[in-house]
């Protein structure tokens, strides 16, 4: 119950829905169980018509609470009175008007707890998406991506589903079952206590049947997860697939997810669907004791026995006690899905991001001397992959991260922009520690070009905008000439208008790099992270590139991991990093004049070249 009542506070302000919620319902109710309360007196009135003698109350109230009695004294004074023709008319039109009030009531009820189910998903799924987008970079090269929609999208449905609903049973559903045994005991207290067997048999036996769906439903939606996963990376490896000739391969692993989900899936509903008929089938056993019984108690005509006006009042309300029953059984399995769904989301939402600003940190307001690490070591686990990194960035300067593949370029070019933390060490921004300016304030100074260029499926136009939203059309031209661009843009269909499609796909290599730079130009930040921006690049497209980069270089700090000697050679430091340490640093003549791994390095580059 912990984890259900975590998910309902996701509906807060909760009062605004409830309190409208149990008014309607109350009232809905209270109509709905007039309705077949009515049924007595109009079979009474029915009766008394083929009588010749004048009419003799059979029934009166014995007490306040005696609902079918005071129904039945008036049915018997307006016979007496009025006669049974217009007797038979008021109680039509008051049956008429109760099922009318009954199904306005009940209209708003379902109408409120449908705002209220909106407004628990529209809660849910933003703080679930929020919570996700504050994880630090890291979180995300742990998780399955497939697992993470799955619980954004599929997980949250089902929760909200089952929230709201459970609400609306345990409410609705216990109160319509009172009002219908208090209308039972006003009518034969023996015949009422004999029937209400079947309730706690019924339940017994449906708890017993929906045991184990909560461990189902768990696996289910732990499955579902990883078909996700499949089809994501099915589609971005969609090339790769095709070139291997692995389609069938996909394919097999995919169906074999999709069978083992689906089988989880049959027998969950197969378990759920085993309750109905069953409650059903113990409610028609109930109801022939029923008929047995009160047919005995007709037949004994014993003071205060039933009349048989009564009794088949009493069959028919008695039928309806078992929908809410019903209702109350079938919500158990519901619930267990549901409850394993919300732990899954419950489990995102409570994960907390490592990097979070310290309660006073200050807005960093601009950059204006140097950026250094200070015996920096980092670590993925029990892995060092940085150490004891001590490195000093002077504003203005450019720095070349070079080295074997593997050696840590890219773990520390992820440091600066505090994606994450150094496990020891600090980093520090004209002489002041990271943790001292918020992480947001931190990365305005910065603008980064990967290796992989990604593009959103939008236009090109606010691709580059993406870096600052009210840009004019001048500032996007603008950057988008110093990136190299603006020719090939205004070839394009529908000019910046274009749409790039899927993560640029409908540009090529060099066209999606120099968009992702004009959006770094466009950024005007001044200290600038290049990884490896032009190693994915064909020669021509490298030089449009390279010329793009070095305008976007001017008069800023830029550190740039790259191979190229073009890229490196003019940089005013070069370090090499070997192995997670700095191994050599200096300028391209200095360290060509060491004659050590540089130089290897180069003359390796240049053989192939």
């Amino acid at each position: 119950m912990k984890t259900y009542f975590r998910l309902l506070s996701f509906a807060k302000p909760i009062e605004k829905f409830a309190i409208p919620y149990i008014i309607a319902t109350l009232l809905s109710v209270i109509f709905g169980v007039l309705n077949l309360t009515l049924l007595s007196p109009l079979f009474q009135t029915l009766i008394s018509v083929d009588s010749k003698t004048p009419h003799k109350v059979s029934q009166t109230a014995t007490s306040a609470f005696d609902i079918t009695g005071k129904f039945g004294d008036f049915v018997n004074n307006s016979i007496n009175t009025h006669g049974p023709i217009p007797t038979l008319t008021y109680v039509c039109l008051i049956i008429v008007v109760s099922v009318l009030l009954s199904n306005i009531f009940r209209y708003f009820s379902q109408r409120i707890m449908e705002d209220l189910r909106v407004h628990t998903l529209l809660n849910l799924r933003k703080t679930v998406f929020n919570n996700v987008m504050n994880m630090h970079v890291g979180f995300f090269n742990n998780e399955r991506k497939g697992d993470i929609i799955s619980k954004v999208a599929s997980d949250v449905q089902v929760v909200q589903f089952t929230v709201t609903n459970t609400l609306q049973v345990v409410f609705k559903e216990p109160l319509t079952l009172i009002f219908y045994i208090i209308v039972l005991l006003s009518i034969s207290v023996k015949l009422t206590l004999f029937s209400l067997m079947v309730i706690p048999i019924s339940g017994f036996i449906i708890s017993k049947i929906v045991k184990r769906i909560k461990q189902q439903a768990k696996a289910a939606h732990e499955s579902f997860a990883k078909m996700i996963g499949f089809l994501d990376e099915a589609l971005s490896g969609i090339k790769i697939i095709k070139a291997f000739n692995a389609s069938e391969r996909i394919k097999d692993k995919f169906q074999a997810e999709n069978v083992f989900y689906s089988n989880l899936n049959r027998k969950m509903i197969r378990r759920q669907q085993l309750g109905s008929p069953v409650s059903e089938f113990l409610g028609v056993v109930m109801v022939s004791f029923i008929v047995w019984y009160g047919g005995t108690l007709i037949m004994s005509h014993e003071p205060g026995a039933l009349s048989t006006n009564q009794f088949i009042a009493y069959i028919a309300i008695f039928s309806q006690v078992m929908r809410p029953a019903k209702a109350l059984t079938d919500s158990f399995a519901g619930i267990h899905s549901g409850i394993a769904a919300g732990e899954r989301v419950l489990e995102l939402i409570d994960t907390k991001p490592e990097l979070v600003n310290k309660p006073k940190a200050s807005k960093l307001e601009g950059f204006h001397h140097a950026l250094s690490l200070e015996h920096v070591s980092f670590s993925y686990g029990a892995k060092e992959v940085l150490k004891d990194i001590n490195l000093t960035i002077p504003k203005g300067n450019t720095v070349a991260l070079i080295g074997p593949s593997g050696g840590g370029k890219s773990t520390l070019m992820d440091l600066i922009p505090r994606f994450h933390d150094p496990k020891s060490g600090v980093i520090k921004i004209d002489g002041q520690a990271y943790e001292e300016f918020t992480v947001e304030s931190i990365r305005e100074q910065m603008g980064i070009v990967n290796q992989e260029s990604f593009l959103f499926n939008d236009t090109i136009f606010n691709n580059i905008a993406f870096a600052k939203p009210d840009a004019t059309e001048e500032e996007v031209i603008a950057a988008a000439k110093i990136a190299n661009a603006h020719e090939f843009i205004l070839h394009t269909e529908e000019g910046y208008q274009t749409f790039v499609g899927d993560r640029g796909n409908r540009l090529s290599g060099g066209q999606r790099q120099r968009v992702c730079i004009a959006r770094a130009v466009l950024a005007n930040p001044p200290i600038m992270l290049l990884d490896e921006a032009t190693s994915a690049l064909d020669t021509e497209s490298e030089k449009l590139v390279q010329d793009a980069l070095n305008n976007l270089m001017k008069n800023r700090t830029s550190i740039v991991i790259a191979h190229r000697l073009s890229t490196i050679q003019h940089a005013d430091t070069i370090v090499v990093i070997d192995k997670g340490e700095i191994v050599e640093t200096g300028k391209h003549s200095e360290l060509m004049a060491a004659n050590g791994l540089y130089r290897r390095l180069i003359d390796m580059q240049t053989f192939i070249d």
